[in-house]
């Protein structure tokens, strides 16, 4: 069975170059570890470190070929859809995250050109400056064959939902193509109480947290009113937002109604705008429920490459009491219709 795996992150030399000149954070500092080989720490604030801490990781996430292809062929997995892994270029000024964004677009383009039957690609988008992000989104898709878009959550602290970021949006709708809406550490507003303990800053709590409020700021804006044929991507099985779904419908009755922009109940946006991914939630409980919750067809098989295992994903997906028509829907079919890729990708 033909399996796509859809959050499968990669990083750039020149987004590397680029952090490790930085003076603010986020930023690459280089350091021993305990073989004196030096790695590169992704440093969020001076107390505070997370990813690409691992020498063989960060090889790892830059490698977008035979290395990265072995592994693939090891797992099983015959396609990647590659995406820009965070910091991404959101939390860079205007200027250099458009100017990054589009090397980053066509150095991941020569790779799906190279490997046109293994990868597969979302564009980087630099939301900071939003028609200059449309206008890349539009020439990622058009002219270098991307899949969509990638947005690394907040943006140095914002959020899509206000509209001067609405242009994106009605660019996808317009394109056809996804937003993937990928989380990373708390905004500066929300960050402060989750440092006590780093680690619930991160994926342990912290990402799901940034971004299902992402989603849910969305949900609540009336973006998809405006554009109702927007599709968003959540990883990690919905960030938690399908288990919340009656209490949210309940309270937008209650007060939401009245108050928000939106026009119709959160779980009617999130059932028809949102699909989620399995990426680094390899528990059964939480598929069947969000199964029960979206039905097969919103839900696309990922791995979280190289964060989580391609293995682990495999496995789960192969061993999960489920029809074989549900698990092709998962692995490859319902990722080829959603991004356009039986049409000529594989």
């Amino acid at each position: 069975m033909k399996r796509i795996a859809v959050e499968e992150h990669f990083l750039t030399g020149s987004l590397l170059a680029h952090l490790r000149t930085r003076k603010e954070w986020p930023r690459l500092e280089a350091v021993e570890d305990d073989q004196h080989n030096k790695v590169d720490r992704m440093y969020w604030a001076p107390s505070h470190y997370f990813v690409h801490n691992d020498l063989n990781l960060v090889r790892r996430i830059v490698d977008l070929g035979e290395g990265r292809l072995r592994e693939m062929d090891d797992s099983g997995i015959d396609m990647q859809v590659l995406s820009i892994s965070i910091p991404g270029v959101e939390l860079l000024d205007s200027s250099s995250g458009t100017t990054l964004a589009k090397q980053i677009n066509d150095e991941v383009a020569q790779a799906v050109r190279r490997y046109p039957e293994r990868f597969s690609a979302f564009a980087a988008i630099a939301p900071q400056d939003p028609p200059s992000a449309a206008n890349e989104l539009e020439r990622a898709v058009r002219d270098l064959g991307l899949k969509g878009a990638v947005v690394n959550s907040h943006i140095r602290g914002e959020y899509l939902d206000d509209p001067k970021f609405w242009i994106i949006f009605e660019k996808a709708e317009k394109l056809g193509v996804p937003i993937y809406l990928h989380p990373k550490q708390p905004s500066p507003d929300m960050i402060k109480p989750y440092l006590t303990y780093p680690a619930l800053a991160n994926a342990m709590w912290g990402f799901a947290a940034e971004a299902s409020l992402h989603a849910l700021r969305l949900i609540c804006s009336g973006v998809f009113d405006r554009y109702p044929e927007v599709k968003v991507i959540l990883g990690h099985l919905g960030e938690a937002i399908p288990f919340w779904l009656w209490r949210l419908d309940n309270h937008w009755e209650k007060e939401g109604k009245r108050s928000l922009p939106a026009k119709k109940k959160p779980s009617h946006y999130f059932k028809n705008n949102f699909f989620v991914t399995t990426s680094g939630m390899c528990w059964l409980p939480a598929l069947q429920f969000v199964s029960s919750v979206l039905g097969g067809e919103r839900i696309l098989f990922a791995a979280d490459y190289p964060f989580e295992s391609m293995k682990e994903a495999v496995q789960f997906i192969d061993e999960a009491p489920i029809s074989d028509g549900e698990r092709e829907k998962i692995y490859h079919l319902n990722t080829e219709k959603l991004l356009a890729l039986s049409q000529g990708d594989d």
